[in-house]
């Protein structure tokens, strides 16, 4: 796909300012602040409700669900079912964000039971991560990719086809596959790797996209290029970790339409 094709990232971008969807939250403790911030910044609304008693009620005024297994209880994962059971209903997107997936079997299991169980629209991880899912031989070394000796858009596709859904692969270069499309988005920059919770972070952009844009497909690899834009942006001025976390998320609220066509990099295979 062409460069221009995806300078619509910016009018997705505006229609958030516009409607401030509300994202619910399942998400990982560790980075759950962030995950938080991240939306506002963008101009969503995050909400993170976990208590059962009122998980259906919540998920009823939400535009989007986030679901991260990252710091998982069997009871944390029934809850994160009834709240992808009630968005389903309502037809609103859910993303899942494996997180650690191929780092035991409890974390194997749970994945696959929301994935089965439940309708996911957009399944995210990284290499190792959505191997695992995928049901290839990998193993995850904690939260980090670990290499899967694997051709990652061939996973990403079969496993979009096998589910119907999006999937999205985060690494040095992101891939979202939707079973019949795939895209390559290049941008990023390593210092995202230096930062603990990106990961989570940008599942909650995907999130917030997907709010808003109903092909999820195109709100994935939107909100992974836009993520990417920021990193870029913001390591031109650092490159101290934690000065450059707080870049990031003041070039989210603030990147401009030109900024964005200037440095997008996103391709279809």
């Amino acid at each position: 796909m062409k460069k221009k094709d995806f300078t619509g990232i910016y009018s997705i971008i505006e229609e958030i300012r516009k409607q401030k969807p509300v994202v619910h939250h399942l998400t990982n403790w560790v980075t759950i602040y962030d995950c938080a911030n991240i939306v506002k910044v963008l101009g969503g609304s995050p909400i993170m409700a976990y208590a059962p008693e009122e998980i259906s009620e919540i998920t009823g005024i939400a535009d989007s669900v986030v679901l991260n297994i990252g710091t998982l209880t069997v009871d944390f994962v029934e809850s994160m079912k009834m709240a992808a059971r009630a968005a389903n209903i309502r037809k609103i997107p859910v993303v899942l964000d494996v997180c650690g997936a191929g780092a035991s079997k409890l974390r194997n299991n749970k994945a696959s039971e929301l994935i089965e169980q439940t309708r996911i629209d957009i399944i995210k991880g990284n290499s190792s991560e959505i191997a695992a899912v995928a049901g290839k031989n990998v193993r995850t070394r904690g939260v980090d990719a670990t290499e899967t000796g694997l051709i990652l858009t061939e996973v990403a596709s079969e496993l979009a086809r096998k589910k119907n859904c999006v999937v999205a692969v985060t690494g040095v270069q992101d891939i979202v596959s939707d079973g019949t499309r795939t895209f390559i988005v290049k941008n990023g920059h390593s210092l995202l790797s230096h930062v603990v919770g990106t990961g989570c972070m940008v599942s909650s952009v995907i999130g917030t996209f997907a709010a808003v844009e109903k092909d999820c497909g195109f709100a994935a690899a939107s909100g992974l290029a836009l993520f990417g834009i920021a990193a870029e942006i913001a390591a031109e001025s650092t490159d101290a970790p934690l000065t450059f976390k707080a870049k990031l998320f003041d070039l989210l609220f603030s990147v401009d339409r030109a900024s964005i066509e200037k440095k997008i990099k996103v391709e279809m295979i």
